[in-house]
């Protein structure tokens, strides 16, 4: 079986700008991470940041397609709600911050975890992923992005970030 990064090499390497460095880790982190089929960073007031725009993911038949966007808008679009609903549900429960959220379906999984500043990592992945795998380096991506998202920064990637016509 091959790997996936060994069919996806990252555009570039980091030591450009901020955001050339985020674009960058997200792009290894679908490359690196065996079945992870796109993933999106979302500000915290539900914005599109960053997404992985990896056209050879093959998604699943009728998964997340058809937004305005394609599948990675969809996927940030439902990061960003996701991610309201658990912070809803978990100070109705007086739960303290949510720091991670799975949902598990036939034809894929979605992981959402908070970077910093209430801004969001999601990743879909294939259903038989190891979600160990990918919580790991999805942690290690926010541990490294987290620092990275200032004010300045986010403000960049929204004029960046492409709007629908």
């Amino acid at each position: 079986m091959t790997s996936q990064s060994q069919t996806r090499v990252p555009p570039h390497a980091p030591g450009g700008s901020d955001g050339q460095d985020l674009r960058w880790m997200l792009t290894r982190l679908v490359a690196e991470v065996p079945r992870v089929l796109s993933v999106a960073v979302v500000s915290a007031d539900g914005l599109p940041l960053l997404s992985s725009r990896d056209e050879e993911a093959a998604l699943p038949a009728g998964a997340m397609s058809g937004g305005p966007q394609g599948a990675t808008a969809d996927l940030a679009t439902i990061v960003s709600g996701l991610g309201s609903l658990t912070h809803g549900a978990a100070q109705l429960m007086e739960g303290g911050a949510v720091r991670q959220t799975l949902v598990a379906m036939e034809t894929g999984n979605l992981l959402v975890m908070a970077i910093s500043d209430g801004s969001l990592l999601g990743a879909w992945t294939e259903p038989d992923a190891d979600m160990s795998t990918v919580t790991y380096h999805m942690a290690l991506f926010v541990g490294r992005a987290g620092h990275l998202l200032t004010p300045e920064l986010r403000a960049e990637l929204r004029q960046a970030t492409p709007r629908p016509q």
